[in-house]
Formats: C-alpha cells, sequence, structure tokens
C-alpha cells in the first residue's frame, strides 16, 4: 500500500470553480478574491480578512504595518518553520527565541522573561493545528510591568500600548478556543493557504485582522489592500470598472496580492470544510490516537483540552525512549512500506542561517527533545480508514525493528 503524505484536495466542485475563472477573462485579484475574504470573515469571525499570496508575504506586511525595523525585537518560537523568524529579520529586526512547552507550544513563563523595551511584537506558533496557551500569553502581555516596558515607535504602537499579539496559524484555520475560533485571541492572525494546508489555494494566506478600538480593522484592510499591491491606489480591477485609468503610488508597498485564479480553489475549498473536510480530518486523527494510546512508548498530541480543540493539520507523534538516530530509522522503514511520514519541525537553532547568527540549540532542550523523537503522520480527508490503519501498523513495526523491544499494549 502506497500512502502519500499531503496530496492536496482537488474535487470536481475545485475545477468547475477554477475553469470558471480561467473563462471569466480575469485572473489576477478581483473578485473571486474579495469573495474568498468575504467567506474567510464569516468562517474566523473576525473583523477584516486580507488575502496575500502566502503566509509569509502577510506576516511581512503586517511587521511593515506596525512599524518592525532595525534595533526590534520580535518573539518567537524555537521551534517552528524557518518562515515565522525570516519575516522578522526581512523586517530588519531580530528574532529572539524561546523554547516550547512539552506540547510544542511557546512556552509562557520564557515568554516573560525575554520581553524588553525593544520588543515590538510576539508570534507564537498554533502548531499542528492545536491552538498555543493564549491566555496565559495575553495575561502577560497585559502586565502592567510589560505595558510599561513597552517603547512605542509611532501612533499605532502608542494606541495599543504593549506589543502586537501575532498568532502563526499557519496550521489553524478551523481551531477553536474558549468556544470561538482561535484566531479571534491575537490581535492579527495570518493563515497559510500553501498547497499542503487544510485549505489550500496553491500558494496564498490570509491576514486576519482583529484589533480592537480605536484601531478601524477597515482602514487598516484598506492599508494592507493598497501595501499588497505596490502601494497602488487602484487595482487593476477596479481600473476596468469604469471612472478613471489613472492611479497613483502612495506607499512604498509590497507585491504580495493574491490572483483570482488561487483565491478559486479557496473558495471551492471552504464550502466544503466545515461540514465535511474538517471532520474528515478529526475522524482520521483520531483514529491515530485511538490506535496508538495503548502503546507506552507513544507521546500522543493533545487534540482537544477544557479550552482548546485542535485543526487537526498534522498528527505529531513521538516515540518515548528513543534516539534521533533511532527516529530517522524508524522513519526510513516506515517510509520502506509505502508510508510517507515526515517531520515537523527541525527547530531553527539547528538550521545553518540561524546557528551562524549565534543561536544555539543547547538554549532550546525542549524543542530539541521534542524534534529528535518526533514524527509526523498524514492527515487529509482522503485517508480511509483501512489506510490510517496501516499506516499505525507501519509505526508499530518500525517501533519493533528499531528499538527491537516488543510493541507491548
Amino acid at each position: 500500500m502506497k500512502i502519500p503524505f499531503a496530496p492536496p484536495f482537488i474535487s470536481e466542485a475545485v475545477i468547475k470553480e477554477v475553469t470558471d475563472t480561467l473563462s471569466s477573462g480575469w485572473i489576477t485579484s478581483g473578485p473571486r478574491v474579495r469573495l474568498l475574504e468575504s467567506m474567510m470573515r464569516e468562517f474566523t469571525q473576525l473583523p477584516a480578512c486580507v488575502c496575500v499570496n502566502s503566509w509569509t508575504s502577510g506576516a511581512q506586511l503586517v511587521l511593515k504595518w506596525w512599524g518592525v525595523g532595525p534595533g526590534d525585537e520580535v518573539i518567537v518560537p524555537a521551534y517552528t518553520y524557518a518562515a515565522t523568524a525570516l519575516v522578522v529579520l526581512h523586517a530588519g529586526a531580530t528574532p529572539v527565541m524561546v523554547d516550547v512547552n512539552d506540547d510544542f507550544g511557546m512556552d509562557p513563563a520564557l515568554l516573560r522573561r525575554v520581553i524588553s523595551p525593544r520588543t515590538k511584537a510576539i508570534i507564537p506558533v498554533d502548531f499542528a493545528g492545536g491552538p498555543c496557551d493564549y491566555i496565559s500569553i495575553r495575561n502577560i502581555l497585559e502586565e502592567p510591568g510589560v505595558r510599561a516596558l513597552f517603547t512605542p515607535a509611532n501612533e499605532r504602537q502608542r494606541m495599543r500600548g504593549r506589543p502586537l499579539l501575532i498568532a502563526d496559524a499557519a496550521h489553524s484555520l478551523g481551531a477553536h478556543y474558549l468556544n470561538g475560533p482561535a484566531g479571534l485571541q491575537a490581535d492579527i492572525a495570518v493563515y497559510s493557504l500553501h498547497a499542503v494546508k487544510n485549505i489550500t489555494t496553491a500558494e496564498g494566506g490570509v491576514i486576519g485582522l482583529n484589533l480592537p478600538a480605536p484601531f478601524s480593522n477597515d482602514e487598516i484592510y484598506d492599508w494592507m489592500k493598497i501595501n499588497s499591491l505596490n502601494g497602488q491606489s487602484r487595482d487593476a480591477f477596479a481600473k476596468t470598472q469604469g471612472g478613471s485609468w489613472r492611479y497613483d503610488i502612495i506607499s512604498d508597498g509590497l507585491k504580495v496580492n493574491m490572483p483570482d485564479i488561487c483565491a478559486a480553489i479557496g473558495i471551492a475549498q471552504l464550502k466544503e470544510y466545515g461540514q465535511s473536510l474538517l471532520p474528515q480530518r478529526k475522524r482520521v486523527a483520531w483514529r491515530y490516537y485511538e490506535g496508538l494510546k495503548r502503546f507506552p512508548w507513544v507521546q500522543l498530541p493533545a487534540l482537544q483540552s477544557p479550552v482548546a480543540e485542535s485543526a487537526y493539520h498534522i498528527f505529531p507523534l513521538c516515540i518515548k525512549g528513543i534516539t534521533e538516530i533511532m527516529r530517522d530509522e524508524m522513519i526510513d522503514h516506515i517510509q520502506g512500506i509505502g508510508v510517507s511520514v515526515n517531520v515537523h519541525f527541525i527547530p531553527l537553532p539547528l538550521l545553518t542561517l540561524f546557528r551562524e547568527k549565534g543561536y544555539s540549540i543547547d538554549d532550546y532542550p525542549v524543542s530539541l527533545a521534542k524534534y529528535s523523537t518526533e514524527i509526523t503522520l498524514p492527515v487529509y480527508p482522503q485517508l480511509t480508514d483501512e489506510q490510517v490503519d496501516y499506516v499505525i501498523s507501519a509505526v508499530v513495526q518500525a517501533y519493533i525493528v528499531v528499538t527491537g523491544n516488543e510493541a507491548s499494549g
């Protein structure tokens, strides 16, 4: 049996939406992008959503709006994909890394220790689809001492009076926290619509705005739209709808807009997500959970808690009592019998770029321990129960072969 890791979900509805877009005569940013933004607002319950061409470009645009630059610091977890920290470097600022807890989420106690007058933003990560500890993080940001420490550099920062809370929600579209969509816990949530994510536009991202008064999320939305298209006062679609062809460049914007041809894929998938695609992902994840929980050498992810529920993006399985080499051998065995698995993620300090900048994995022992024993199992709607059971069998067989122990359980 051959089981790929993350094939895209391309239904007839997706194909029709794309072909309709191709036939419409308009394939760059236009009415379908606006429709996807509207659908995302409804799904996430956020006041405003802006479509962009990737999570990375969305986060860059947010940091640009907030005014992050040289001399500033942005706090990120050491256990995340490189883009979380790369956007900070692109802004000219310094990523300050903190270790994670056993649940892969940013450790709030360590976060509190590294907040300084230079801290302008915090980017916690909703790893694997599970929301981070927003209650603790938000409480820290509202502490009088933290607010007193904050050194605003512009009017927007003065209005907020504390570091901006930006959720790296690349994995967590559909996750819940405190009985609502998880994105509502942040000032701004940035979602990924990359090819392997729960909802895809092939490449894409969405900025979800959730700033309190006196901010106007509608005004921020307008700023984001202009600055996602080179700072141009009118986009190409608007210019075709009558009136003047003239435009102006009113800011030093980026070029990170999403085209309609990509939005079409997301529109079709989002229509099916809440009622079909997300429940199917949940079925797969819980079948793994129930099939593996009897083994004492398995450490399972927290799919639900009293305050949160995952979006079931991936299934990060940790194996107790093994080394990194043994983990790699297990992966080789699992893939050798037809099951594609992965590792999420290589901690940032292990990557050449960050290691050469002086970050040391010795400062992040939990991240190293989690990485060394983690195997990511595939989660997607097309997986059948028979395939899920085959994946479980492959993991158990690999453990026996590599460790020489009985599986037990």
